[in-house]
This record gives structure tokens, C-alpha cells and sequence, in this order.
């Protein structure tokens, strides 16, 4: 791909990834998406990322040292999401604009976040927003908009840091206790209504009445995003009350969308 502008002047260097299209029905991005890269090496995920048989990309990519590279321009369709749903679209790739966080991930020792990549993040976030109009609830993790495969960026990845300089929506989590209010196999009223709550926040789940693998999977990914103390997958008073409170928070309701086919 011949090269391009960057969109933002906190890009440090432009590096094309032939790995795009056009985004489909939306005019603008409503979302943005935030993975780690989960790679040994920070060379090696930009290059796959760059690769046309890998068939996958992201807008922005951030090392470990803050530098910024944008890959795709903004008004393109990176390939980033994969199989992923998020307030019943399942095209997350035409409504998001994604970052790829230099970190080894989970399967190479997870390491902590530096402060100065995570402050090249937030700057990079901020100046997206001055272009785009995305609620601060629209600001996810890999894992939120695909719980069943991915677990990006992470329990490490410091939400709260963001939210205080204005990018995305956070509460104070709700103090862990030993009370638990469901859990894998049970069934009833409790199980629905937890259900229910994570589907109005945007997260793709039935609502079953059965905590089953599918339930226990999204209740992981909001732990790790919004309750990062303990992921276990099992609802205490805890990651209850801190979904309701966010829920709260919201600016205003989410209208679940129709779906759309993932490219």
C-alpha cells in the first residue's frame, strides 16, 4: 500500500498495511477498540500486521517506549475485531477504530503496561476524539466485543488510569466480598436478570436464564475489564453492583442495533 497522512500529529511514522476496506454503513467510527498484541516482540506484530497473508491490521499501533505508528487511515476498515458482537453488531470492524498495545500478553508473562506507552495511549486517544464522536462507554477491550476468544488488553491494562484523563467510562469498582450470587449451573430469575444487564451494557449474550460456559465467559471479560481484582467468572456483590453502577452512568440508553454480516 502506497503511504498516506497520518490523521493525527502525535503519529510518529506512518507504516501501510495493505490489510483494510471500506467501512460499511456507518459514516463515522462510534467505537474505540483496544487489544494487546500479544507477541514476544514488538517488530514482529507490526510486521505481521503489515502482512498481506495475515490478513489482519489495526489503525495504530503503540510501543512499549510510546512512539505511535499509524498503519490504516481512519476512514478505512482495519481487520482487527475478528468474530466479535457489541450492542447486537456483529460488523465491529466498520464501527471501530483500533489500537494494537505493544505487550507479549498473557501467553509470553504479561508484563505491566509502561507509564509512558500508556501515556502515548491516552494521547492517542484523546486526539481520536477530536475527530470522532464516541461515547465513553464505546471505549473497549478486545475482550468485551469477543469474550470467547480473547482476553485483551487485559486485567493489567489500567482503565482507570484512562478515565481520569477523560477516555472512557469507569467506576469505582464495588469492594470484593465473599458472597456469591451466582455461579456456573445454576439457573432462574437471578441468572436472567444478570443476563439482561450485560446485554444492555452492549455485550453479546442470550438471555437464557442458565449460567452456562457462554454466560461465564462474559462475566470473565467484564471482570477483567471493569472488576480486575478477582476474574473468576462467578458474580459476587461485587461485579453486580459495579455493573449496575455502570449502567447508571451511562450518558444516555443504548438502542441494540440490527446485525450486520462481519467482513
Amino acid at each position: 500500500m502506497p503511504s498516506f497522512v497520518a490523521d493525527s500529529i502525535v503519529v510518529e511514522r506512518v507504516e501501510p498495511s495493505p490489510n483494510f476496506d471500506e467501512r460499511q454503513s456507518l459514516a463515522h467510527p462510534d467505537i474505540i477498540l483496544l487489544h494487546y498484541t500479544g507477541m514476544q516482540h514488538a517488530h514482529e506484530a507490526i510486521q505481521r500486521l503489515c502482512d498481506p497473508v495475515a490478513r489482519v491490521s489495526a489503525h495504530y499501533f503503540v510501543y512499549e517506549n510510546g512512539s505511535i505508528a499509524q498503519l490504516v487511515p481512519e476512514q478505512k476498515r482495519a481487520w482487527h475485531a475478528g468474530v466479535s458482537s457489541w450492542e447486537g453488531d456483529t460488523d465491529i470492524n466498520s464501527r471501530s477504530i483500533g489500537i494494537e498495545i505493544a505487550n507479549p500478553g498473557h501467553d509470553f508473562g504479561y508484563p505491566d503496561f509502561p507509564a509512558r506507552q500508556i501515556a502515548a495511549v491516552t494521547m492517542l486517544c484523546r486526539a481520536i476524539l477530536t475527530r470522532h464522536v464516541i461515547r465513553p462507554e464505546n471505549i473497549l477491550a478486545h475482550s468485551d466485543v469477543a469474550p470467547n476468544r480473547k482476553q485483551d488488553p487485559g486485567e493489567k491494562f489500567p482503565w482507570q488510569r484512562l478515565a481520569q484523563s477523560g477516555i472512557g467510562l469507569w467506576v469505582e469498582p464495588s469492594p470484593i466480598a465473599d458472597k456469591q450470587v451466582s455461579a456456573p449451573g445454576d439457573t432462574g430469575e437471578n441468572v436472567a436478570s444478570l443476563q439482561k444487564a450485560l446485554n444492555e451494557y452492549g455485550y453479546g449474550l442470550e438471555q437464557t436464564g442458565r449460567y452456562d460456559e457462554a454466560t461465564k465467559v462474559v462475566v470473565t471479560a467484564f471482570q477483567r475489564h471493569f472488576r480486575p481484582a478477582r476474574v473468576d467468572g462467578i458474580v459476587d456483590m461485587s461485579t453486580l453492583e459495579t455493573l449496575r453502577r455502570l449502567l447508571a452512568a451511562r450518558q444516555w440508553p443504548t438502542v441494540p442495533k440490527a446485525s450486520t454480516p462481519a467482513p
